[in-house]
């Protein structure tokens, strides 16, 4: 069986996920992948394209995942890649029978996110040496990050034209290319104005970009360099907590529920579709009220 015919389902549907539903780029990367792996696994153990795939073929091969090692969360998600592409072959009237409609969900329980307390945000945000352009950007781009709560990928692709410095806004287009806008406070507004004005023209050694955070290297830092240096600079200063490239987006939505901020206010500035998406945040919000009241109560 030619494992080319499934290749080119596989980039028909990528683009018809980029065109309808907008998704991002790291998203459909993943589906492209989940497809691939699994048309490889048929064409090779069962001789049959993706198209032809039943639920027996699906179930032993999330079947086969689970014995090499996958967790509920990944098969979950691999499950998720197979629906959208084979709702999409029913769709364009391919394929008669969906293979997945009766295949259940493994349980996924939705971890608490790894939040900072405020006094290790305010150790992080001091960590970058600021006599440097580097440091300086960096000390820039941790101050609007919590101050904004954006997605790393929507902080590093910032451009000058979506700051509008007189209302102190930053506009955003997060997944979905949905737009939002989204207040920077007087702290991080008055880093980037300083950042602007000095140091950035130096990264940029004369040449032009829009981007807000250029490198040395090149006109704009990648979500992979931000992560390593937002772990570089906790390890600095002694944070030792489990830290992810959205760290300071968790701190952001803790801190204001922790402040008394209203729920659907906050999901309005992290961009969640969704209101059940913020609500793992009032978990956090709990976790960190019982543990006041078990340090402080006389009786905790």
């Amino acid at each position: 069986m030619k494992l080319t015919e499934s290749v080119s389902c596989i980039e028909i549907f990528q683009d018809a996920l980029w065109v309808e539903r907008g998704l991002s780029e790291n998203t459909i990367n993943a589906y492209r992948s989940d497809l691939k792996l699994f048309s490889e696994w048929l064409a090779t153990e069962r001789e049959k394209q993706l198209v032809e795939a039943d639920q027996s073929d699906l179930s032993d091969y999330l079947a086969l995942k689970y014995q090499q090692g996958s967790s509920a969360r990944s098969a979950a998600r691999l499950l998720s890649s197979f629906r959208q592409f084979y709702a999409y072959q029913i769709r364009e009237g391919i394929i008669e029978e969906d293979p997945c409609a009766r295949i259940e969900p493994p349980k996924v329980g939705r971890p608490l996110p790894v939040s900072l307390s405020e006094d290790e945000v305010s150790w992080l945000l001091d960590a970058p040496d600021t006599n440097n352009p580097e440091g300086y950007r960096d000390r820039t781009m941790l101050e609007l990050l919590y101050a904004t709560g954006l997605r790393v990928s929507e902080l590093v692709s910032l451009q000058l034209g979506q700051i509008n410095f007189r209302q102190g806004v930053v506009r955003v287009f997060g997944k979905g290319n949905k737009e939002r806008l989204v207040p920077i406070g007087e702290e991080a507004l008055e880093w980037l104005i300083s950042y602007i004005e000095g140091f950035r023209g130096e990264l940029l050694k004369g040449q032009q970009s829009d981007y807000l955070f250029p490198t040395r290297r090149g006109p704009v830092m990648t979500r992979q360099a931000f992560w390593y240096m937002i772990k570089r600079h906790a390890k600095t200063v002694g944070i030792t907590k489990p830290l992810s490239p959205h760290t300071l987006r968790h701190a952001f939505a803790t801190h204001l529920l922790n402040h008394g901020a209203d729920l659907r206010v906050v999901q309005l500035l992290l961009g969640h579709s969704d209101l059940s998406t913020t609500q793992i945040y009032t978990h956090t919000a709990r976790e960190r009220l019982k543990d006041l009241h078990s340090q402080f109560h006389p009786r905790g």
